[in-house]
């Protein structure tokens, strides 16, 4: 974790914690910092639908342009297009301005390599030095000053390559789509159209203030009322940049991630196409999930929280699926990082095949009560460390045996230790965070 970079790029309030001036300086040390000799640097930058996205984006490319770079635009669009525009087109990196899930007063600066990979941290660290730097990158002048195209032909390239990658037409479902007034509002309803299926939209009419409210994939209740209304066959609700999908069945069962990553390992392994039959998931995934993939002969495994860090496991190991449960599913035959519409094609191609329904396929998995709580501390490293927690954890772990887990996580932006506890039944659950939380006080860490 960097000044300014986590795991998901640049991210604050905009105009306080992320200002215009700070992307104008990052696009200056983009353009400066893959400049080579005799060839133009080619950057590509998408945005969400927050009103502030529309200054940073501008402010951005203006960077980039005076330090002689050429800024090609994709307009509002979503996390995952970038990533593929940029690695179809042979670019040098890509940007995506997106505060994800969060409100619509936040937002964020993501970016992708040459690949569509996230950058790494030796890069993001030396941008980070130039932000609190000297705007050092000398200015382009003549010919030498980059130009900045509109680039909507590039986002329309990845609107057909999603509808390239179902092998079945979806004519005669009934599909909900709840696109959190954001980044997938005009990209998700045509590629569920162009497939054939009947399309149901909520969260398709962004103001610039309302992403991600009472919407999405953060606000499923909204989804699951809206498939229930209109007796629909399922729904997925995407978030503000559309890499999270998180689905609902026609019995309003939540397919949260997972259960897509069950049931998406079940679809590949009878294909043979889950590679070293393993799946890569999170510390955060449910024990329901690693036991429903033991009884399918699927091995799995863990990293911490973040699809970064599942995408660098897949590619480490040659893994083919990995996600996380709040609903960011990479498959890496088809895209480098976590795609919402791809997810949702594949699921409702699955459901096809199997000529069945969603709930059907998810009805094996049986997830156990699982409850997490966040706890405001003093120092998250204090907690960690803390022989008395460290005991009392070891205590309960005892415990709960092979019939449950807790476990202890710093989050990677608040001063907040996230307590986890999974076990047979909910109030068990609660009494082993409580007496995690009892002994934090007791410790004076909270």
């Amino acid at each position: 974790m960097g000044k300014y970079f986590g795991t998901d790029g640049f991210r604050g309030e905009a105009g306080v914690g992320l200002t215009s001036a700070q992307a104008y300086k990052i696009g200056r040390f983009l353009g400066y910092y893959f400049k080579k000799d005799g060839v133009k640097v080619r950057g590509i930058i998408g945005k969400d639908t927050r009103r502030s996205s529309y200054m940073l984006e501008y402010a951005l490319a203006s960077g980039l342009a005076s330090s002689g770079g050429d800024a090609y635009m994709l307009h509002v669009t979503t996390t995952p297009s970038v990533s593929y525009a940029v690695a179809e087109g042979d670019f040098d990196f890509g940007v995506m301005i997106s505060a994800s899930h969060n409100p619509y007063y936040d937002n964020g600066i993501k970016i992708v390599n040459s690949k569509g990979e996230k950058l790494d941290d030796k890069t993001t660290s030396v941008i980070e030095e130039y932000l609190d730097g000297e705007d050092s990158a000398p200015y382009a002048k003549g010919t030498e000053i980059g130009k900045i195209v509109d680039y909507a032909s590039g986002r329309n390239r990845y609107l057909g390559y999603l509808i390239s990658l179902s092998r079945h037409s979806f004519k005669g479902l009934k599909i909900g789509l709840d696109l959190a007034n954001g980044g997938a509002w005009m990209i998700g309803k045509s590629v569920f159209d162009a497939l054939g299926a009947k399309t149901y939209v909520i969260g398709g009419e962004p103001n610039g203030f309302n992403i991600n409210h009472d919407c999405g994939s953060t606000h499923i209740e909204t989804l699951s009322r809206f498939v229930s209304e209109n007796n629909l066959d399922m729904g997925f609700a995407f978030d503000g940049d559309g890499d999270r999908c998180i689905a609902v069945a026609e019995n309003g069962r939540v397919i949260n991630g997972d259960c897509i990553l069950y049931i998406l390992a079940r679809e590949l392994l009878k294909q043979g196409e889950l590679s070293n039959s393993t799946v890569v998931t999170t510390v955060m995934s449910n024990l329901g999930l690693y036991r429903a993939l033991s009884e399918m002969g699927v091995r799995y495994e863990q990293t911490d929280v973040g699809d970064r860090f599942v995408y660098e496991k897949m590619v480490g190991g040659g893994f083919s699926l990995g996600g996380e449960q709040s609903g960011h599913i990479i498959m890496s035959k088809y895209a480098t990082t976590g795609d919402g519409i791809l997810t949702a094609i594949k699921l409702t191609e699955a459901v096809v095949e199997s000529k069945s329904s969603l709930a059907h396929l998810a009805e094996p998995l049986v997830m156990l009560p699982q409850i997490t709580k966040s706890v405001v501390v003093g120092s998250r490293r204090a907690v960690i460390e803390s022989p008395a927690v460290g005991r009392e954890l070891e205590k309960i772990r005892k415990e709960l045996g092979d019939g449950g887990r807790v476990l202890l996580r710093k989050s990677g932006t608040e001063p907040v230790i996230r307590i986890m506890a999974e076990a047979q039944d909910e109030g068990t659950c609660v009494c082993a965070i409580e007496r995690i939380v009892a002994v934090m006080k007791k410790e004076g860490l909270c």
